[in-house]
């Protein structure tokens, strides 16, 4: 999935980095999930991931949020259905007000996903993220819990 995402998010690719993420996974401030879907033949598959981070508790109840479909499930919906229920989750398990997601104007794909599961442009940031040792330019995304 590395070209599929380059130059939008670096996933973890060495043995290392995945037991860094893992052990992130187990902080009070994070929440990693994964986007699951069954073949026609009923056989489970990882469709995606999707990261609600930087969680802000008291008054704020904020998180961002970050997703990547896995090469081969891009353009099939489902992670449609994986945000939806990735923000359902944080809003009901997480009891989060506001989801934030910051996007790069180029990733359209990104961009038009937010869209659909009802996430609204509230700005723009230039310089905001680091990627790929360059400062990016991002849109901000957010959903706020009804």
């Amino acid at each position: 999935s590395r070209k599929l995402h380059k130059p939008y998010t670096s996933p973890p690719d060495t043995p290392e980095k995945f037991a860094a993420y893992l052990d992130r996974t187990t902080q009070p401030n994070f929440c990693g999930l994964l986007v699951c879907g069954c073949d026609d033949a009923g056989v489970e598959q990882f469709i995606g991931g999707i990261n609600i981070s930087n969680i802000i508790r008291g008054p704020l109840q904020s998180a961002f949020i970050g997703y990547q479909a896995f090469a081969g499930f891009n353009g099939s919906g489902l992670m449609t259905v994986g945000l939806n229920l990735a923000v359902q989750h944080a809003f009901k398990k997480l009891k989060l007000h506001r989801i934030e997601a910051n996007i790069q104007p180029s990733n359209i794909a990104s961009i038009a996903l937010a869209r659909r599961c009802g996430f609204t442009q509230e700005g723009f940031s230039p310089r905001y993220l680091k990627l790929g040792g360059k400062w990016c330019d991002h849109e901000r995304w957010a959903i706020v819990r009804d």
